[in-house]
């Protein structure tokens, strides 16, 4: 099959398009053929090395993390799929013409593939932060980076829950960030003193999308390191907040994710989508930053 590879680590350079053997559905997952797949900040970390240890690649690697396709197969023991249908999930090498997931759920009916594709690692990942802070409705939450993948979707899950959300972006977006239904600030140094201005009397709870520097600022917001989650500052559980990067209860999460763009509760802009042979210019947009939404790759 034809797939997005490479075979040593670095700048988005070093992906190309190649065929490699098609995987196959083991115990508990599916195969789809992949109709879009999303890049995600983690893709080009992983293929520009930060993840490897100082190791190489083990032969040609496909990345991707999340994709939405048509169900090919299923693998032992799956129920409640057959082949045919459409889906959106997780799995791990999924820029490619067949993928296949360890975790899926319906897609919506009423949006396209591209824009399915971008709901994986976004959707799972804001429902999953949520939870880990288990705020109740009529908290105040802050979620810094609420323009990006995982800011858009966690501003509209939260609200969903019936959290008030302070949301951090650039300025230039900062309508948008109200367009998803949280009070806007700025990101960036004097973030405690701009969201103390809203919020006087303190929030509840807050989620670091970005990982640049903000968790001091609130960890001093909500008074507890346990009350911050990072899905991108690693080192911030030296201070006690809650570092979380993936885990079980994938499908779960992700059939509400669905529910939600079903409802019409949850929206995820697609910034750019680009043929798998632009691949390295997608990658090199997502590592510049500041994209509203999801870049896509449609195979």
């Amino acid at each position: 099959m034809r797939a997005v590879v490479y075979t040593e680590y670095g700048d988005p350079d070093v992906l190309g398009v190649g065929e490699v053997e098609e995987p196959h559905a083991g115990r508990g997952q599916v195969r789809v053929a992949v109709r879009a797949a999303s890049v995600n900040p983690i893709d080009w970390k992983v293929v520009s090395g930060a993840m490897s240890g100082g190791g190489r690649p083990d032969g040609p690697t496909v990345p991707g993390s999340d994709a939405a396709g048509v169900v090919d197969e299923v693998g032992e023991g799956v129920t409640g799929v057959q082949v045919g249908d459409p889906v959106f999930g997780l799995g791990s090498g999924t820029a490619a013409e067949r993928a296949v997931l360890r975790a899926w759920a319906p897609k919506p009916p009423d949006v396209s593939f591209e824009t399915a594709a971008g709901l994986g690692v976004a959707g799972e990942t804001a429902v999953r932060v949520l939870d880990l802070l288990g705020l109740a409705e009529g908290r105040t939450v802050v979620v810094d980076g609420a323009s990006g993948g995982v800011g858009i979707a966690t501003v509209q899950v939260a609200v969903s829950r019936g959290l008030q959300v302070i949301g951090t972006s650039s300025s230039a977006n900062a309508d948008f960030v109200r367009s998803l239904g949280a009070l806007h600030t700025p990101y960036g140094e004097g973030l405690a003193d701009r969201v103390h201005e809203i919020a006087p009397d303190g929030v509840d709870g807050a989620v670091d999308t970005a990982g640049r520097g903000s968790v001091r600022d609130l960890v001093a917001l909500t008074g507890d390191p346990g009350r911050v989650v990072t899905i991108a500052d690693f080192g911030a559980a030296e201070l006690g907040v809650q570092v979380t990067s993936g885990g079980g209860g994938g499908a779960a999460r992700l059939a509400e994710v669905g529910a939600l763009v079903v409802q019409g509760r949850l929206q995820m802009p697609v910034e750019a989508v680009y043929p798998l042979e632009q691949v390295a210019e997608a990658y090199r947009r997502s590592r510049e930053g500041h994209v509203r939404g999801k870049l896509v790759l449609s195979v």
